[in-house]
């Protein structure tokens, strides 16, 4: 049972930490949460920044553990597959599974987010301070530094045990960090994204089909739409921030209308807003978070971006940070309070699959932005489905091990590569999933995947 004078503090009051702080105060702890931002169910924060998310099975989970999915599924909407567009408005369908439960779900980052603060404030367990900037960690005396963004006053507050869930950029890693550190690595993808908007149509229709993930991929860059329950879309735009084709190149109304006439004419309709958007929404930066430890004896801990920021391109960011939050408190449920065991044991478990995720979104980029049209890729996609279903206990596409499964990352990306291997060899020489040899295939599978348990 949770100590019922047990106090944790929390640093950021995103979609993880507030997630957190419900699941903290479920268990009985008095949670105190301090979020720089102003609080969004009174202001408009997004400023171009939402990227609609993906909610898949894995962060499904924690929200029905957290007992808040019968409030969530009304702002969901389900994607069915990838949509891919081509220079003269073709589309093409392409399923991310075979069942029909194997959906992603787009999701307001927004809207989701203010579910769980509500959550939160609802137990009476849990006070969220907005406005208040954690400008410094001091884990030898167990001290925040806390500056008021309204007044600019500064203030010092105690802390019992303090968790970092401030994204990226995070004042709790790099007091943890600035004690002890193995690994702080902050890599950038050297491409940023601009957030535009298609509307919807004039009687509050969807414009391009609402059940999928539409991609615009011209390889170094692409364009993805994801859909809205009021009937627009969130576009995003990714591409290099320097060289011939990039943000750089792209800076005054009539690049940006040469720009997007040339590479993306199919989409440039759908934009009436095209040019206000480009220019009134920031250029957001994309970058991978590494880093070792994640904890502090039993003082200090990471979770979600704050540990493991991954770029977006595999919609598994908040589902990440979700299986963290979950991770915690199902291992305070083992270990009582021996923080220092609970704190341990989290960063074992995560730090290889926060690792492991982080690769295969990268990995995924280059998926969305140029294999989605080549033939060979098209090729071991259907075969891997054909193999899941005469293998289903041995083979299982490493994108739906990912997004319809909660098998850990780490071993989702260890079968991945070898299940890629036996794809490769399979269609080396062939040109259809018919003339696949599936003797070999069989052969092949049994010799080098074991059993998988999909969902732990």
């Amino acid at each position: 049972m949770a100590n019922q004078n047990e106090t944790i503090t929390l640093i950021g009051a995103g979609l993880v930490g507030s997630l957190l702080a419900v699941m903290l105060a479920k268990r009985g702890f008095k949670v105190e949460v301090y979020e720089r931002r102003p609080d969004m169910r009174a202001t408009d924060i997004s400023a171009g920044r939402s990227i609609n998310l993906a909610l898949a099975n894995r962060g499904i989970y924690p929200l029905q553990q957290a007992g808040l999915m019968e409030q969530v599924k009304p702002i969901l909407t389900a994607m069915k597959g990838r949509m891919v567009h081509d220079m003269q408005g073709n589309q093409n369908f392409q399923s991310y599974g075979q069942r029909p439960e194997e959906v992603i779900y787009s999701v307001s980052r927004g809207d989701l987010n203010i579910i769980c603060l509500n959550a939160a404030e609802a137990t009476g367990r849990v006070n969220i301070y907005f406005n208040q900037n954690c400008q410094k960690v001091d884990l030898d005396n167990n001290q925040l530094t806390i500056k008021d963004e309204l007044s600019s006053e500064f203030k010092t507050i105690a802390f019992n045990r303090v968790i970092g869930t401030d994204g990226s950029n995070s004042a709790v890693r790099e007091a943890i960090h600035a004690i002890e550190s193995s690994q702080h690595d902050i890599i950038s993808l050297g491409h940023s994204y601009k957030e535009l908007r298609i509307p919807p149509g004039p009687n509050g229709e969807f414009l391009i089909d609402k059940h999928s993930l539409h991609i615009w991929p011209k390889g170094g860059y692409m364009i993805i739409a994801l859909p809205n329950e009021d009937g627009s879309f969130t576009v995003t735009l990714f591409m290099a921030n320097e060289g011939e084709i990039s943000f750089e190149s792209v800076k005054t109304p009539e690049q940006v209308e040469q720009f997007f006439n040339q590479h993306f004419p199919s989409i440039v309709p759908l934009l009436p807003d095209l040019q206000k958007d480009f220019f009134e929404n920031p250029t957001g930066k994309l970058a991978t978070v590494k880093c070792s430890p994640w904890h502090f004896k039993d003082k200090a801990l990471l979770l979600g971006d704050a540990a493991h920021a991954v770029v977006p391109f595999h919609g598994q960011g908040m589902n990440c940070g979700f299986e963290d939050a979950l991770d915690l408190i199902e291992t305070i449920d083992e270990y009582g309070d021996d923080w220092a065991e609970i704190f341990t044991r989290v960063d074992e478990h995560r730090k290889i699959n926060g690792d492991a995720i982080a690769d295969m979104a990268i990995e995924n980029y280059i998926t969305m932005r140029d294999s989605v049209t080549d033939e060979k890729f098209l090729l071991r996609n259907a075969l891997a489905f054909e193999l899941e279903n005469r293998f289903p206990k041995h083979f299982c596409p490493r994108y739906s091990m990912v997004m319809f499964h909660r098998l850990p990352y780490a071993e989702a990306k260890s079968r991945g590569v070898i299940q890629e291997d036996i794809l490769k060899e399979l269609t080396a020489d062939v040109q259809s999933v018919e003339q696949v040899d599936f003797e070999q295939a069989e052969s092949l599978i049994y010799a080098k995947l074991t059993e998988v348990n999909l969902n732990p």
